[in-house]
């Protein structure tokens, strides 16, 4: 037994189920473990590594930032946040922002937002507000975001739930349609699902909810902690419909890989619901994460990391399509988002994925059926191409040892 993983297992609650890997440290595409042994890292932190591991220009910038100014919370302006929230807001098309820590944070804070907005702006009775979320999403783990799961195991032993949220099938602008209100503050959807299994929803669906919000002037709230950020072709996976959403979460990748920074974006009505006290966070905004995030999001149009995204992801998304494996029920996703779902009555999703850590390549699993694949967007050709030989190789020694059994 490894001693790192034994002190894992004996001290930390056991709330993941990690492939049995001992990591140490990184550089790009590539990560290393304490033996030595290199490997492709092809699930980058869930999107959150996207600029690469150790970015140079953020690992210096850390470097000077962490010994000049890091916490002094939002009690006092400083030079790092408005500089870092004008350019999230000019890059999305947003008109103000509120700055948290993680994913969920940011999720809350949209909450909030919405049923505040549907009392003070729509005219919703109080404590009526609903939001209605889509079956398969996932945006966090709180007790208030998993009250709009429908993932048994995400609300098993943790409840009672607060109420005011509906879920409708994902993909089904009818299903939408029916389940809007005079109540309705806020329709809150990923533009492609990431943890229900890379979930690409039919074309036109978003352009179409966002028609059906504007209609009945119900905010439409757009999940991109994992979307957003070049990491499916486009800087926001909105923008592949045109759709400019009234609210917008952002988180993972803003962080650059190394902090924890997320936010909530919003045009200027929504935004100014919120009154001093109403909302905070004590690191939400520091010198620290905004330099991190304005240097973030640099660095993604410096070097064009969409772009990128968009050309690298139809390539390997063409390429697996091609791969002759029963195993392969699907392939979908957009960009350097992809999901390969594996046929359940042959093999797991887990099973290819440690197969595929033992040849030197990581990814994890989805739900035990879809092996994820979205690599720092800094990857190259070649490193994609090789990635591919290892699936090709590890789906075929698969198919013969179920043949042979």
């Amino acid at each position: 037994m490894n001693k790192y993983i034994d002190l894992e297992s004996r001290y930390c609650a056991h709330n993941y189920h990690p492939l049995p890997v001992v990591l140490t440290h990184g550089e790009g595409v590539f990560v290393w473990d304490d033996s030595g042994k290199k490997y492709l890292d092809m699930m980058s932190a869930y999107s959150a590594v996207s600029h690469g591991h150790a970015n140079p220009r953020l690992v210096g910038l850390v470097r000077d930032q962490v010994g000049t100014l890091n916490i002094v919370s939002r009690a006092f302006y400083t030079d790092k946040l408005g500089p870092f929230l004008a350019r999230a807001c000019e890059l999305t098309g947003q008109d103000m922002a509120l700055p948290m820590n993680t994913g969920a944070e940011a999720v809350e804070t949209a909450i909030k937002a919405a049923r505040k907005w549907a009392y003070t702006v729509k005219g919703v009775a109080d404590n009526q507000a609903e939001i209605i979320a889509c079956s398969g999403n996932f945006h966090g783990r709180t007790t208030t975001i998993i009250a709009m799961s429908d993932e048994p195991q995400y609300k098993a032993g943790f409840g009672p739930f607060p109420a005011g949220f509906h879920v409708v099938e994902y993909g089904s602008i009818d299903a939408l349609e029916a389940a809007i209100n005079e109540n309705t503050a806020a329709f809150l959807v990923e533009p492609i699902q990431g943890e229900g299994g890379i979930v690409v929803p039919p074309k036109g669906y978003l352009r179409a909810a966002a028609e059906l919000c504007r209609k009945h002037n119900v905010l439409l709230i757009a999940d991109e902690i994992q979307t957003g950020l070049g990491r499916t072709g486009r800087m926001l996976a909105c923008e592949h419909e045109h759709v400019k959403p009234d609210g917008l979460i952002l988180g993972k990748a803003l962080g650059g890989g190394i902090f924890p920074v997320s936010m909530f974006l919003a045009r200027k009505d929504v935004m100014g619901v919120f009154n001093p006290g109403d909302h905070g966070s004590t690191f939400g905004g520091n010198p620290l994460g905004a330099a991190i995030g304005l240097e973030a999001l640099n660095i993604l149009v410096d070097d064009g990391l969409p772009a990128r995204s968009a050309e690298l992801g139809d390539y390997l998304i063409a390429e697996l399509r091609k791969i002759d494996s029963p195993m392969i029920r699907d392939i979908r996703g957009r960009g350097l988002f992809v999901g390969m779902e594996i046929e359940p009555s042959l093999g797991t999703a887990r099973a290819v994925c440690e197969a595929l850590m033992d040849r030197g390549l990581l990814s994890k699993e989805t739900h035990e059926t879809v092996v994820r694949l979205a690599p720092p967007l800094v990857i190259d050709k070649q490193e994609i191409d090789w990635a591919l030989q290892q699936i090709r190789e590890v789906l075929a020694e698969m198919d013969r040892v179920r043949l042979a059994s």
